[in-house]
């Protein structure tokens, strides 16, 4: 008899590194569970560019990876992933292995020099988008995986945090 994997979790273990270190276990299972409204994480008036350096600045000196969140306030999914964000378990282990900066993005029509500096010159495939950035380098370490999490909604909370604890080394 064949066992049936969620498209969630052969996502996290196609492209998991070996090496990755392990993510928290959630204690919520549904995003019916999150604190009602979900935040608004977006700041529409915002200086992304100036955001994302001094981001980057506190990444590096504090040893961390940079996670730019690229979306909008209007976005479900966005709002989503903001309420994990703010899940005491998740929140720790953010906390601990990354800097995150939100940049609003508008409707994909609004600070798109932020995804060009690290090759993402066509339309933003989706919401939110995120960057997972080496500080040092300022390299992008998820090529072809920044819009992932696009589709939050369908995700269960616990593949959310696999996915972003797929990154940490």
């Amino acid at each position: 008899m064949r066992r049936l994997i969620p498209v969630s979790l052969l996502m996290f273990m196609a492209f998991s590194p070996a090496n990755a270190v392990p993510a928290p276990k959630i204690a919520i299972s549904n995003f019916d569970q999150l604190a009602h409204p979900l935040p608004m994480p977006y700041n529409e008036r915002a200086h992304a560019e100036k955001a994302v350096a001094e981001a980057r600045a506190k990444a590096k000196k504090a040893n961390k990876l940079l996670l730019i969140d690229l979306g909008g306030n209007w976005c479900p999914d966005c709002r989503i992933l903001g309420g994990m964000f703010d899940q005491p378990d998740l929140k720790r282990f953010m906390d601990k292995h990354y800097e995150i900066v939100t940049v609003d993005v508008g409707r994909f029509n609004k600070n798109l020099s932020i995804p060009a500096h690290y090759g993402l010159n066509d339309r933003l495939k989706g919401a939110p988008t995120l960057l997972i950035v080496d500080p040092k380098t300022d390299k992008l370490l998820n090529p072809g995986h920044v819009t992932a999490l696009a589709d939050a909604r369908s995700m269960t909370p616990q593949a959310i945090a696999d996915w972003l604890a797929q990154w940490v080394h």
